[in-house]
């Protein structure tokens, strides 16, 4: 796949535009979790149970979360400026930061009420249209979860893919619920019901955590193998005579967009011009693929006849050994250091002339 060429002056709207797409798949989770949220509460007030009121409880927090994402969405799809030259998609992870807090508050608030009810002795009556209620709720649940992780990993928004997540735990909330109302309903053992409710708080405080270790991740510019190991994978496949080598290879993400760099070798005898043409064109080539959407920066170093043995130009007019063979870019050797490979040169690296 290839994408269009960037254009400052292109008629694309704002809706039809990615970060249109993104903000609007956050209003259609704001509105449906409010809608959501309703129709548990109703389910609640009609059967008392503690159980339906953790669902519920996790539908404030869907609304809550969504409000937030659409926030950040459109903080994030702001362009670069002077006071952020990377842009502003960090917002992204602390939504993400934000949503698994939340998660993680209102497995506390569950998993206490939860306890409660078990000392109390819960009070549970038409159970039928619970279910019936919550069945429907979850299964609205299951469909928009998926939908918004899909969404997300299309378009690159961890904050997406945040609320899809948060949005299948809900649904994971309403099947546990769905499971302690049938067993009351089967045994007539009331506290079916808390216990229901306290499992589902323990799920959700794990859905929190992960949440937020992932998003804190992202905030610390922790190293994305899967992301590495794309962009070597099209280093490989695009490679260009004369760009012999790649190192130092290092790349964050800022919410979709990613920031790439590495250092490159090329013929010691190139010209300035030579150098900056071909690594434009190795630039050129990345960006057109689905690798990465952002920018990607080349530093040029001469190969100091160092490389002979694995580079392929031909008429190289400074080669000290000839040309054995090629071997696949690694991500060890992408990321690491440069290293000399034995017997390039007859008496190791040569000196820049």
């Amino acid at each position: 796949m290839t994408l269009p060429p960037f254009s400052p002056d292109s008629s694309t709207t704002q809706a039809a535009s990615p970060d249109g797409v993104r903000v609007r798949a956050a209003l259609v989770s704001l509105f449906v979790g409010a809608l959501l949220l309703g129709v548990k509460y109703v389910a609640y007030v009609y059967t008392g149970s503690s159980a339906i009121l953790s669902d519920a409880l996790e539908s404030i927090i869907n609304v809550v979360a969504a409000l937030f994402a659409v926030f950040g969405l459109r903080f994030a799809s702001q362009p670069p400026d002077q006071g952020h030259p990377y842009g502003h998609g960090k917002i992204e992870y602390f939504s993400a930061v934000f949503e698994g807090g939340l998660i993680a508050f209102a497995a506390v608030v569950i998993v206490w009420y939860a306890i409660a009810e078990l000392i109390r002795g819960p009070e549970l009556a038409q159970l039928e249209l619970g279910l019936v209620l919550t069945v429907a709720a979850g299964a609205v649940n299951a469909l928009l979860g998926w939908w918004l992780i899909r969404q997300g990993t299309m378009h690159r928004s961890i904050t997406l893919v945040a609320d899809g997540k948060h949005v299948l735990s809900d649904f994971q909330t309403s099947a546990g619920v769905v499971i302690g109302l049938i067993l009351v309903r089967l045994t007539d053992i009331s506290w079916f019901d808390p216990v229901a409710a306290l499992l589902v708080g323990v799920n959700l405080g794990f859905t929190g955590w992960h949440l937020v270790r992932e998003a804190a991740g992202g905030l610390l510019d922790e190293g994305d193998p899967r992301l590495l190991s794309g962009l070597v994978a099209e280093l490989e496949k695009n490679r260009i005579a004369g760009i012999i080598r790649v190192h130092r290879l290092r790349a964050i993400r800022s919410g979709r967009e990613t920031h790439a760099d590495a250092h490159v070798f090329v013929p010691e005898f190139w010209s300035v011009e030579q150098a900056h043409d071909a690594v434009g064109e190795l630039e050129r080539r990345i960006l057109a693929t689905p690798a990465l959407d952002g920018e990607l920066v080349f530093h040029i170093d001469p190969c100091q006849r160092a490389f002979c043995a694995m580079c392929d130009l031909p008429a190289c007019p400074v080669r000290v050994v000839p040309f054995v063979a090629r071997p696949p870019l690694t991500i060890e050797e992408a990321t690491g250091s440069p290293q000399v490979p034995s017997g390039s040169t007859p008496d190791g690296p040569a000196a820049a002339p």
